[in-house]
């Protein structure tokens, strides 16, 4: 299929060169645990929290002081999504699976995520992109997080 060069205002046209991430979002099962996990484990503050209660749910919006941010959200009635045992796991169902995090000391983020309470799914080891290592856990819910750092 050919893909025509895109119009200036539309996705990746020249306006999308000022576009930038603003957050990754996460459905979950228990907003106030899930929340303080992520508090202790990676150091995030709640920024804010809201309520929808024309769809029944409920959020907070965490940020770490690096900018990153994750917004969590809490609706009575949601069913698990992927709770993948590893990421090969993770990779056979679409969508996301996993977000993840660049840290500068690769073994003392995974030793301080087992600490708050994360399951290791993937030990420290060398990643497929050269130079670089990883390591895989779960959080409190059983969502992957990948670390990486480069060597």
């Amino acid at each position: 299929m050919d893909n025509p060069e895109p119009a200036p205002d539309e996705p990746g046209g020249p306006a999308a060169g000022s576009w930038r991430w603003d957050h990754v979002g996460l459905n979950v099962a228990d907003l106030d645990m899930t929340a303080g996990w992520y508090v202790l484990a990676l150091g995030l503050t709640v920024e804010s929290e809201f309520t929808v209660p024309s769809a029944g749910l409920r959020g907070k919006m965490l940020r770490h002081a690096s900018g990153f941010r994750l917004e969590l959200i809490e609706r009575a009635g949601s069913v698990p999504g992927i709770q993948a045992a590893s990421p090969a796991e993770a990779a056979l169902t679409r969508g996301p699976g996993h977000f993840a995090l660049q840290v500068p000391d690769l073994d003392g983020a995974y030793d301080r995520l087992l600490w708050a309470g994360a399951r290791s799914r993937v030990p420290p080891v060398d990643a497929p992109r050269a130079g670089a290592r990883m390591a895989w856990v779960a959080d409190c819910e059983g969502n992957l997080i990948e670390l990486i750092t480069a060597r």
